[in-house]
């Protein structure tokens, strides 16, 4: 007799609500085939949510990072600061400095000149 784990496998379930949407992930279920698991995907699911397209991918065949590979990628991406919007935090105060400078009294006082001309 087998066991109960081993007759029932662990389904994700993906779904996208239009063509031009991303695939989200909604939940995980169990069921003992792939065939069994579409269709509780779309039992429990596809009836209460419009949706055009779903996915059901058998967790054991979704492959995720080792500890050893996130090493690597964390250490790869720590020199990226300027891909995150908090680099570009100085620039708010530059662009207010620039906005100053513009208006002081002598550009004000060159424009008079320029009328009188």
């Amino acid at each position: 007799m087998t066991k109960e784990t081993d007759f029932y496998q662990v389904y994700e379930v993906f779904s996208r609500r239009g063509n031009k949407a991303p695939m989200q992930h909604q939940f995980s279920l169990l069921a003992p085939n792939q065939e069994m698991a579409m269709i509780m995907a779309q039992e429990n699911f596809m009836r209460r949510e419009d949706v055009v397209d779903v996915w059901v991918v058998k967790q054991s065949d979704i492959r995720k990072m080792n500890s050893e590979e996130r090493q690597v990628w964390t250490k790869r991406l720590d020199n990226k600061e300027y891909r995150t919007t908090k680099g570009y935090g100085y620039l708010r105060q530059k662009w207010k400095e620039k906005e100053q400078g513009m208006l002081d009294e002598k550009e004000i006082m060159s424009w008079k000149e320029v009328k009188r001309k």
